[in-house]
């Protein structure tokens, strides 16, 4: 794909949504970590339902390490993996408190050595909280970047370093939410609806749908 028809992407995706954002509720950057950790594997409807509840009772380190393990497994017993996750939450509290004076640090490398948050969530956190241009290559960008055409990459990784250098700059800020937005209602796994796709004149799939 040529760098003129990667503009003509995000112009539309830009004029059709200016301002795009995550789906997960969140209040705070450590509200925003929170719902990300749990947001693996899992839909950000079922994640905002049990933070409804979760974040009105604990929604910093101290009130989440308070509530303790069982008393968070049983706002997030709904969400998969919840043993998992309560664990490494209870955990990343731990730390925030003693390392971070409470406060969800902007630096990758140090977001990344807490319990439960990769790459990925790193990203989000950059990005989302913080206003980093990063790039969070989950299920629906890297399935995106290939199907297009946008950023071909065999690795999550690999796309988002190519999603980074070929991507104006001007759009990296909201181009991940844009991305994901594309591919979880439009650009589906199974049966890309082309029919209703903004960019389909510009995308590269060879097996286009009518829907």
């Amino acid at each position: 794909m040529n760098r003129d028809k990667r503009r003509e992407i995000f112009e539309r995706f830009r004029a059709a949504n200016p301002h795009p954002t995550t789906e997960l509720h969140y209040g705070s950057p450590f509200e925003l970590l929170i719902a990300v950790m749990l947001s693996a594997q899992a839909t950000d409807r079922s994640v905002n339902k049990a933070t409804e509840k979760l974040f009105k009772i604990a929604n910093t380190p101290q009130a989440m390490l308070e509530l303790g393990e069982d008393g968070l497994r049983h706002y997030i017993k709904t969400i998969g993996l919840f043993n998992t996750k309560a664990r490494n939450i209870i955990k990343t509290c731990r730390i925030l408190i003693e390392q971070y004076g409470g406060e969800v640090p902007r630096d990758r490398k140090a977001l990344e050595s807490l319990p439960g948050v990769g790459r990925k969530t790193a990203n989000v956190v950059l990005n989302t909280a913080f206003g980093e241009p990063t790039m969070a290559v989950d299920t629906h960008i890297f399935r995106v970047a290939n199907r297009t055409g946008l950023a071909p990459g065999k690795t999550p990784l690999a796309v988002e370093k190519k999603l980074l250098k070929v991507i104006p700059r001007e759009f990296l800020q909201d181009a991940h939410h844009w991305l994901i937005l594309h591919g979880r209602y439009t650009c589906t796994a199974r049966k890309p609806r082309c029919g209703a796709c903004l960019i389909e004149d510009l995308c590269e799939y060879r097996h286009k749908t009518s829907d």
